[in-house]
């Protein structure tokens, strides 16, 4: 079995208003092996966004991080300083945002920048450094490396400027990464061929990924495990293959169904009744009790614990039965 890379146990990311301090990531454990490719997915204002930056203490006030242990190689990073985690951003976790202007300067030539990511963290000839900016280019795609290595942001385009910020996240071969939605804004097309770069890069340098989204299309192309977000936790997690297959908590059930091409043509497009809960205003009990089909009295009274499957785990009273089961 590969190094365990990142441990996470009980994260709890609260945000404190005048009415309380409201949880957006309640308890969340994930784990992930070198070389991993993990889909972290759930729908908007499931939380997964907040853990990715949770992971990287990236959370403003009036956010905070309240309890659990981000463990990173075995060391708990919320014990680490600001300038600790300073130098660990960008070096050994790198992190792509949905946006790649978040990651670029509009006033500086993408060279000056990667020669920046490096130097910050290296003390390496510039000559050595600004080879390995031009490599970085060219192993995403990047025609004319040289060149473009003297362009600025705005002469990209988006497609072009999202293989740049993933250029600078690999510079200095971090050992994890955490993707925030970064083909969100993209075509289909420049979508997958981002997608295939990535993980060609991720099994060349056996580089871990947290790829956060919404759409499991995505999750089910790219990533080795999933795991499914809900009201700030994850509810089903696993083997992406066994997960998407043949699920065993409603919720993920609910987003599998709702996928377009999962009906006949022509049928009416499924959809998941009800909203999810704010912050302020999640039930008792199970979080996804008011929009479940199966929901019991029981998932009124107290939200479920985890159950473990060889190696999938999911929280619910009234799973989906596996085939197995269901003969």
């Amino acid at each position: 079995m590969s190094e365990t890379i990142l441990e996470v146990r009980g994260l709890r990311t609260a945000f404190h208003t005048e009415a309380g301090a409201w949880p957006a990531v309640d308890g969340v454990d994930l784990t992930v092996r070198r070389g991993e490719i993990v889909g972290l997915v759930g729908e908007s204002g499931s939380g997964k966004s907040v853990t990715g930056f949770s992971l990287l203490g990236l959370i403003d006030p009036p956010g905070e991080v309240v309890e659990g242990e981000v463990r990173f190689k075995g060391q708990d990073l919320r014990k680490y300083s600001e300038e600790q985690m300073r130098q660990l951003r960008g070096d050994r976790i790198a992190m792509i945002f949905q946006d790649p202007l978040m990651t670029l300067n509009p006033v500086l030539r993408i060279g000056e920048q990667m020669m920046e990511a490096i130097l910050t963290h290296a003390d390496v000839p510039r000559a050595q450094a600004l080879e390995r900016c031009r490599e970085a280019l060219e192993m995403v795609g990047i025609p004319s490396p040289e060149k473009r290595l003297k362009s600025y942001p705005h002469e990209f385009s988006g497609g072009m400027r999202q293989r740049v910020a993933i250029a600078i996240a690999m510079l200095n071969k971090p050992d994890l990464i955490i993707c925030d939605e970064p083909t969100t804004a993209l075509d289909v097309t420049i979508q997958g061929q981002i997608l295939y770069r990535m993980q060609e890069i991720c099994r060349q340098h056996n580089t871990a990924l947290i790829w956060i989204t919404h759409d499991l299309g995505v999750v089910a192309e790219l990533a080795d495990r999933v795991a499914v977000m809900y009201a700030g936790r994850i509810v089903e997690s696993g083997p992406v293959e066994q997960v998407l297959e043949a699920p065993r908590h409603p919720y993920t059930r609910g987003l599998l169904d709702s996928m377009p091409g999962a009906t006949q043509p022509g049928a009416r497009l499924h959809q998941i009744n009800g909203m999810a809960p704010s912050l302020s205003g999640r039930p008792s009990g199970c979080a996804f009790r008011p929009r479940c089909p199966s929901a019991v009295t029981r998932c009124t009274e107290q939200a479920p614990t985890v159950t473990t499957e060889g190696p999938r785990s999911f929280r619910c009273y009234v799973p989906i039965a596996r085939e197995a089961e269901q003969a």
